[in-house]
């Protein structure tokens, strides 16, 4: 094993020894709670990564997009996988019926009749039967159904569908009734109060709802609060990043993902320059400002980047980093990250234990 110092910067590594509490602490929370847990493997797209959190009692993973479905199936990670987003056209719906052959099941979610129908016509060309979810928006104002009458609308028409097979209703992410995530403007009812809802009148059209999935990092310390969950999907909580540490999820401790970079010019007293900019740290702030968190330097910001450059306000840090020297950063959003990079370094003890292949790497369809 080679010292880490050894590695060329930008380099991203993680803490194996963080990482692997990060997946015990999860699993046996929501192991108490008897919630089945569905890693999302969009964070890190690393097929080895994935068969840590399965040996820790994952019940299946989730997944994004087609093409990680293929390279984690590949990887024989897991039998039992949830693909989280509409599927449109013959192509792909084509391809999700090929690798669904290949696994013990494969979910999807839908949240119109446009994706329903076009995957109730590639199981009946495969000759095959697709699980679905109703997706439902309480809160996020993305994808998702905007009431329970309109989950069970939905999921009585696909029904009828042939080989559609309703299975049930899943949000992301879990949260508490007020404003809109993405739009303050907006109110939602929150998620407990949605899937009460769509649970009583599911239950008085006779239809029963085996799963109900939730999602989110910072929602997992929370899941008991959600009794009719049966399983729960997060991502970043693998690595956690300065979102989940603004969310009161996680602490700088837990951070296990850590972007090594030189400090390659101090043009002035009050600010540094690095050699990485959004190539690898993205442009994500979503709910944070910055770009970054320095561990050596808490009290300096990276205000900017460029495509290769990371600038560091020095203004009101105590110490100041020289020329030559290699800092750590905590990215905003460590999912992003992952998709920037070839390979990820697996780092114990200050040396290289593992070199990690980004298999899933711009699987984005």
């Amino acid at each position: 094993m080679n010292p880490v110092s050894e590695l060329e910067t930008p380099a991203v590594t993680v803490l194996m020894d963080v990482m692997e509490d990060n997946i015990q602490r999860v699993q046996a929370h929501l192991s108490k709670h008897g919630i089945a847990n569905r890693p999302h493997i969009k964070t890190h797209k690393i097929p080895a990564l994935g068969k840590l959190q399965m040996q820790a009692g994952a019940s299946g993973i989730t997944c994004q997009k087609i093409g990680e479905v293929e390279v984690f199936a590949d990887a024989n990670v897991a039998d039992d996988v949830l693909l989280t987003y509409n599927i449109l056209g013959a192509a792909k719906t084509d391809r999700l019926m090929a690798v669904a052959k290949r696994l013990k099941r494969l979910a999807v979610v839908l949240d119109n009749d446009v994706v329903a129908k076009g995957l109730s016509a590639a199981a009946v060309r495969h000759q095959g039967e697709i699980p679905f979810l109703i997706e439902c928006d309480t809160g996020m104002g993305r994808n998702g159904v905007q009431t329970p009458q309109a989950a069970l609308d939905l999921a009585r028409s696909a029904m009828r569908l042939r080989g559609m097979r309703f299975e049930g209703i899943m949000t992301f992410p879990l949260k508490p009734p007020g404003a809109s995530l993405t739009n303050p403007k907006l109110s939602a009812p929150g998620s407990l109060a949605f899937f009460r809802e769509a649970l009583k009148i599911f239950g008085q059209a006779g239809i029963p709802v085996p799963v109900i999935s939730g999602g989110g990092t910072p929602a997992i310390w929370t899941v008991q609060d959600y009794p009719m969950l049966t399983e729960h999907r997060a991502g970043t909580c693998i690595y956690n990043d300065v979102m989940t540490v603004a969310s009161g999820t996680a602490t700088w401790d837990n951070c296990a993902m850590r972007v090594r970079a030189t400090v390659v010019s101090r043009p002035t007293e009050t600010r540094a320059v690095f050699d990485c900019g959004t190539k690898v740290l993205t442009s994500d702030t979503y709910t944070v400002s910055g770009h970054g968190h320095v561990m050596e330097y808490p009290d300096a910001v990276i205000p900017v980047l460029s495509e290769e450059h990371g600038v560091i306000d020095l203004s009101n840090a105590k110490k100041k980093p020289q020329v030559g020297e290699v800092i750590h950063i905590v990215p905003n959003h460590c999912c992003v990250v992952s998709n920037m990079v070839d390979e990820v370094y697996g780092v114990r003890g200050g040396k290289v234990e593992a070199t990690w292949a980004v298999a899933a790497r711009g699987t984005v369809r």
